[in-house]
């Protein structure tokens, strides 16, 4: 668990951290409704996800890492809302921390360096879906400027109930 005191850094993601950021996410997948994805990923299986956030342009992948260990603490993304040509202009962002990570700013750090680089980009919308309840993620959404704008009804089911989805959107 990173104490008060860990140097973060947040830099772009790249192909190294594939295998912990599966890790990540796979606990996400076994462990919680956060993601609607049921089965767990190999790195290999994640690959094109990695590969489809490159360093520059709106589809970004920005990891926080502990300055001594160069352990991954977690993970930004921003991605495409949609896949038709019309929705190039809006983005939909997402964060995952390790299990252990969360409470000590590390996402609030993540979103800032994330929102930073899309500034520079032809972006007029973000999105964020949230999985209900997550109150943590709503705070942290709303800090950023998030506003709700609607909630999908039982859209998923995982762990043998249905999900909420809240929807946010923040203009930038």
């Amino acid at each position: 668990m990173p104490s008060e005191r860990t140097e973060v850094q947040v830099r772009p993601g790249v192909e190294e951290d594939l295998d912990a950021l599966t890790d990540i996410y796979n606990h996400y997948v076994r462990e919680t409704p956060i993601t609607f994805d049921t089965a767990a990923f190999t790195s290999e299986e994640r690959r094109p996800w990695l590969l489809s956030h490159p360093e520059d342009g709106p589809h970004r992948l920005m990891v926080a890492t502990d300055v001594n260990s160069q352990t991954i603490l977690g993970y930004a993304t921003s991605s495409a809302f949609r896949p038709k040509p019309a929705y190039a202009t809006s983005v939909e962002v997402t964060i995952y921390l390790a299990p252990d990570a969360g409470g000590h700013g590390i996402g609030t750090l993540l979103y800032k360096s994330l929102f930073e680089a899309l500034a520079k980009e032809d972006l007029h919308r973000a999105y964020a879906g949230i999985a209900q309840p997550n109150e943590a993620s709503v705070r942290l959404h709303e800090r950023f400027g998030f506003r709700h704008v609607g909630t999908y009804r039982e859209v998923g089911r995982k762990f043998g109930r249905y999900w909420d989805v809240a929807w946010y959107e923040k203009e930038l």
